[in-house]
């Protein structure tokens, strides 16, 4: 049986100034099935933070990023699936005004654009007691609970 390791995932954060919303996907793949995420994924061996954050935008999304600065860790330990991540977010600006689109449909239903309060306001409308930031069918990938949870003041980072 192999032994367990801590991962380390990159999220990136990528934020559209003029309309004050971020890019958001739903996840297909078996970890974290059906949560809201952000793009991104693994860092490899020898590779930048911002190069991760770059590599893995244009690989889901097709878009070209800027990796412009660090905006927070967070420490993931997903209980029922037993992994554990240290999770970087990335702030990105895009270089030019393309939409994304669903490159790996295996790994991701849709992209679309929410704003941080449009985020709170789901996660915070969680009637199921559970803190899984479910309501109705949107739940959000633990890394961003994480996320808000250790930096209610989100927008203030960026």
């Amino acid at each position: 049986m192999a032994t367990p390791v801590v991962r380390v995932g990159v999220a990136a954060v990528i934020h559209d100034p003029k309309t004050n919303k971020l890019i958001f996907g739903t996840r297909k793949a078996s970890h974290g099935n059906g949560t809201i995420q952000f793009p991104g994924g693994h860092l490899e061996v020898g590779e930048s933070w911002f190069a991760c954050a770059e590599r893995e935008t244009l690989e889901e999304t097709g878009l070209l990023v800027r990796a412009k600065k660090l905006l927070a860790t967070t420490n993931d330990v997903f209980d029922e699936e037993k992994k554990h991540y240290i999770t970087l977010f990335i702030l990105c600006e895009r270089t030019d005004d393309q939409e994304p689109a669903v490159l790996e449909p295996e790994k991701c239903a849709g992209w679309f654009w929410k704003s941080w309060s449009d985020v709170k306001a789901l996660i915070s409308g969680d009637t199921s007691g559970s803190g899984s930031g479910q309501q109705g069918e949107q739940k959000f990938f633990l890394p961003i609970l994480n996320l808000l949870r250790d930096h209610p003041d989100i927008e203030s980072l960026m």
